[in-house]
């Protein structure tokens, strides 16, 4: 298992969070930074972590399909234990209480997840759009969180990029169901790319906020 503090928290993509900077034309007398070591092994690290956060859900979800209870007893385990490793890894910078705070929007970010995940099996489409409006919710207290945390991140844009992951988590969920697995594995490779994005980004964020860590 990895570090709990090989990760700082979820994040978003580094061109949304310096919109300012972008907006701003670039001359040829601009010298272009190169992110320290330091900034990329965060970023390598967080890669890892958030693969494993869309990984093993996405084990979760096959192993509903096949009805493998154990498969999906196992593979639920080690979403919380990446929750956990998230939540802890914030708490060098933002405290206990953060971390505790953050472990929470994560809970509710699987919670929602899952409820989908079952609604949809069971054929209960009410239930599937409650939960598809909880995790909607939850990406906004989890916006509202960070973008309080660091202020490089604007609420907004944490708000419809959070939207997204979970869009991708639902359109998977939908595919595998309907036996579609060309779809699904698409789908897979957009979340990777979403989630590299986001972990990159992260880094960056970070490293601007504590400068002196980095």
């Amino acid at each position: 298992m990895k570090s709990l503090f090989k990760a700082i928290l979820f994040a978003l993509p580094l061109v949304a969070f310096n919109a300012a900077t972008a907006a701003t034309p670039k001359t040829h007398h601009e010298t272009v930074v190169t992110p320290s070591a330091k900034v990329v092994a965060t970023s390598e690290a967080l890669r890892d972590l958030w693969t494993d956060h869309i990984f093993w859900i996405r084990n979760v979800v096959m192993a509903t399909a096949d009805k493998n209870a154990a498969e999906r007893k196992t593979a639920e385990a080690q979403v919380v234990a990446n929750a956990k490793q998230i939540a802890g890894a914030i708490e060098p910078y933002y405290g206990k209480a953060a971390s505790d705070q953050l472990f929470t929007l994560l809970a509710g970010h699987w919670g929602a997840i899952r409820a989908y995940l079952d609604a949809t099996y069971a054929g209960d489409s009410a239930g599937a759009n409650k939960a598809q409006k909880d995790l909607n919710d939850n990406a906004v207290a989890i916006a509202t969180f960070l973008s309080s945390a660091n202020p490089n991140w604007p609420k907004a844009t944490l708000v419809s990029l959070l939207t997204t992951h979970g869009a991708h988590h639902i359109a998977q969920i939908l595919d595998v169901h309907a036996g579609d697995y060309d779809k699904e594995a698409i789908n897979w490779a957009v979340m990777r790319m979403h989630m590299n994005t986001i972990a990159d980004a992260l880094a960056g964020g970070i490293a601007k906020q504590f400068p002196d860590k980095f």
